[in-house]
């Protein structure tokens, strides 16, 4: 472990160079790694640990036909290495269990006769365990139970491991049966593909990640963005201008700048304008948001938000509301305005 000052308080992280992938191959070489769900997290995962040269098979219902033939094409092999659920999870001896939260409330019946004693229960998220008063979600006592979580969606987990990078993990140990649940838990975190691995528990992981998804990474973020596009458009901005000032320049530039260098450097290495401006606005926002993120998280901690998630995500109708939800977006000014913008930059003028 190499031990880090993270602003003060020194942690541990695991990298590849303490953990390397050939240590991976080597306490993994007799286990056979069944990915249920090809969804979101599954197919990045599934085709980074193929492609680091373990035991991998997939475990999806063929009565989803898109993820079932999304498999196929990635070459999955129906009867060799793509299953039905319940016998994926019967062959192997390390389950991912990547299905959807509300579909791990769902398919837990039908997996759990399949968890032989010294298997090990992979999560890629705490929900399913913290919240197991609403999901049911109660693993037998001679298994392992075990988390890895990346820090960033599926389409980033291979996209960065591809281009060498990998993207950082928090993983974590909630029931060691077998005395090599820590080591296994490393193990499959190298072979996905981490770039680092950091410590972490089932509940501080769904509860930073519930509250980060709501918050910072997705729903404040959005929600700022319309509200800063509107007043512009309100004062007779137009479309381009506004969605550049807001979105483009943040997502194109500053972003990037900040996730090399800091928020400080940011700051030391802007305008003097936009220095003061910046220093002075920020302590009204933050003052502006704080309540809404406390409210957030007790949102989130007393299990609030886990009700909302399964009984809207477990509607039948669930897909098709969703689609209304966000056409609404995809349909805003806003961003059409971001469709035309993307279509100007030089990268895709020969497309």
């Amino acid at each position: 472990m190499a031990k880090i000052d993270f602003g003060g308080t020194v942690e541990e992280v695991i990298t590849r160079k303490e953990f390397s992938l050939e240590k991976a191959q080597s306490i993994l070489k007799d286990e056979v790694i069944a990915v249920l769900g090809y969804g979101v997290q599954g197919p990045a995962q599934a085709l980074n640990m193929r492609d680091n040269g373990f035991k991998v098979i997939i475990g999806q219902s063929s009565k989803f036909k898109r993820e079932w033939d999304k498999a196929i094409t990635d070459g999955w092999v129906p009867g060799e290495t793509l299953f039905e659920l319940e016998e994926a999870a019967e062959k192997a001896t390390i389950i991912q269990y990547l299905v959807s939260d509300a579909g791990q409330k769902a398919v837990w019946p039908l997996l759990k006769p399949h968890l032989k004693p010294g298997d090990a229960l992979y999560f890629s998220h705490g929900f399913s365990i913290v919240y197991k008063e609403q999901t049911g979600v109660i693993p037998p006592s001679d298994i392992d139970v075990i988390l890895v979580a990346p820090k960033g969606s599926g389409a980033s987990v291979r996209t960065n491991f591809l281009n060498g990078s990998g993207i950082n993990s928090s993983f974590g140990v909630f029931q060691d049966a077998t005395g090599r649940a820590r080591e296994r838990t490393l193990a499959v975190g190298i072979a996905i593909g981490s770039g680092y691995l950091f410590p972490t528990t089932f509940e501080h992981e769904v509860l930073s990640d519930l509250t980060g998804e709501r918050g910072i990474l997705m729903g404040a973020l959005a929600g700022v963005m319309e509200a800063q596009y509107d007043v512009l458009r309100e004062n007779g901005h137009s479309p381009s201008e506004a969605f550049n000032e807001t979105v483009e320049e943040l997502t194109q530039s500053l972003i990037r700048l900040v996730g090399e260098n800091g928020m400080d450097w940011m700051y030391a290495n802007c305008s003097t304008t936009a220095q003061r401006g910046a220093l002075d606005w920020k302590p009204r926002f933050k003052a502006a948001t704080l309540p809404v993120f406390k409210d957030l998280y007790n949102s989130v901690k007393t299990g609030k938000e886990t009700a909302i998630v399964l009984d809207v995500n477990s509607a039948p109708d669930y897909q098709v509301k969703l689609d209304a939800e966000l056409k609404v977006i995809h349909d805003s000014e806003m961003w059409r305005a971001g469709t035309a913008v993307r279509s100007l930059r030089p990268e895709n003028w020969k497309k």
